[in-house]
This record gives structure tokens, C-alpha cells and sequence, in this order.
């Protein structure tokens, strides 16, 4: 499996304090048969992003893991205008690795009415946002028909691990089942910070995504598209989302 979405870098952001959380972090991942992962510091208001100072702390864990683990650059890009205009400025600082992919959270204060519109501009730029845990995002659980729109045009989702298993609560449980039933979940990611509380794994999810969806799809989400992603190629899973009751 392949974990898109992880904050494993120590000291950096909210993940892990510690080289040895990072280090029991890389062994519990291997130990749920996660072969990659991206690490994801934020880049928000609270967390500026550094790639340089994150590429050289990505070097030093990849040291530390040796050939069990295999880690790439990403970031956890918060949607705000200042981040926007440095990423069309600055369209690799962000990015996955070399490829164009772009995690993209958004704020659950409130959904920007031009979030489209900037979308688009950002595809232009030769970037392709990946639309982060929107489960867990309190306006588009009440508004999942929003999160369509985005598949629609040309987004994937990435839902959390954790989400999907019922550990965010039953709100995000069933508004991931929901987008998961509507064709519009296009990976399964941990979203981890620690060893502890939010651990590095996706075998439960990856399980109960297959009594929902089958096992096809399961692998899809966990497997085939995250490494699409990585390797910056088009998703082989990117099915039309669909309008089911």
C-alpha cells in the first residue's frame, strides 16, 4: 500500500515531536504493509512550509527506514490566497515529489464561492489538486453533493483511513460511505501526526472499503492511484461520480 497523505517528518509541524516517534511511526506503517509514503508537513497560517528544510529531514528519515520504507516530499496545502498565489507563482514548491499533484484542504469555516474558479487556475498552471479528507470537513458533510462538483471537474478525493473505520465519529463515517458509494473516493490515506492517536495505517480502511465497494476498488484506492499519484501519471480509477439515492 501506498500512504499519500502522512505529517511523519519530526518536529516540523503537529506530527511526531521526536526522531523516535517518527522512527516507531515508519515501523508501524511497515508493519500494516505500507511500502511509501508522502510526507505531508502543512503549509498554513500556523505552519509555514519549508521544502528545504523538509527535504533535508525527509533525507534523514528515509536514512533511518532504511529499505523497508520508501518516503517522498509532499505538503498538507492549505486553500487560502496567500498559499494560492505562491503556488501559481511557485507551482513545484508544493507539489508530490517531481509530479504535479497537489494535496488541497480546505477551511471548515467556510467554502470560497470562487474555489472553481481558482481550481481551474491553479490546473493552468500545470498543477492537478488532490481534494484532502472533505469527510471531516463540517461544511461539505452537510453539503457532500459539493464534493461531486469538484470530481466532475477533474479533481480526485482523498479520504482519511480513519474516517472510513469510525474513529473521526459517525458523521465522517458516513459522509466518507457516501462519497465512497458515489464514485467519488479516489484514495484512502492515513493522515497520521503519530504513533499513538493517529497512527500510519490503512489495511482496516482498505478491508472496509471492500465490503462496501469491492475489492478492486479497495486496491484501487490504496494501491493503483497512489502510486499513479506518486509517479505523476493519470489515475487508473477515476470513474464518473455517481447519483445514486
Amino acid at each position: 500500500m501506498i500512504d499519500i497523505h502522512c505529517h511523519i517528518l519530526p518536529a516540523i509541524d503537529d506530527g511526531p515531536a521526536t526522531w523516535e516517534m517518527a522512527t516507531e511511526m515508519v515501523r508501524i506503517a511497515v508493519a500494516d504493509g505500507i511500502e511509501h509514503i508522502v510526507a505531508t508537513p502543512h503549509a498554513d497560517e500556523q505552519y509555514s512550509f519549508d521544502r528545504a528544510r523538509c527535504a533535508a529531514s525527509l533525507e534523514r528519515l528515509q536514512e533511518i527506514a532504511g529499505k523497508s520504507l520508501k518516503l517522498t516530499l509532499g505538503c498538507d496545502f492549505h486553500f487560502s490566497y496567500d498559499n494560492v498565489q505562491d503556488a501559481l507563482a511557485h507551482p513545484a514548491r508544493y507539489t508530490i515529489g517531481e509530479t504535479p499533484y497537489l494535496l488541497l484542504e480546505f477551511s471548515d469555516f467556510g467554502l470560497s464561492p470562487v474555489v472553481l474558479e481558482v481550481i481551474a487556475r491553479l490546473r493552468a498552471a500545470g498543477l492537478l489538486p488532490v481534494i484532502t479528507h472533505p469527510e471531516r470537513n463540517l461544511l461539505l458533510q452537510r453539503s457532500p453533493g459539493e464534493v461531486l462538483r469538484l470530481v466532475e471537474g477533474g479533481c480526485p478525493v482523498q479520504v482519511t483511513a480513519s474516517a472510513l473505520t469510525g474513529n473521526w465519529g459517525e458523521a465522517a463515517r458516513q459522509a466518507a460511505l457516501w462519497l465512497l458509494e458515489h464514485d467519488a473516493v479516489h484514495a484512502l490515506a492515513s493522515d497520521a501526526h503519530s504513533a499513538k492517536h493517529r497512527p500510519p495505517r490503512l489495511s482496516a480502511a482498505r478491508d472496509a472499503a471492500a465490503q462496501h465497494v469491492g475489492g478492486d476498488v479497495a486496491r484501487a484506492l490504496v494501491l493503483d492511484n497512489p502510486r499513479a499519484i506518486v509517479a505523476g501519471q493519470g489515475l487508473p480509477y477515476f470513474p464518473k461520480p455517481a447519483l445514486r439515492s
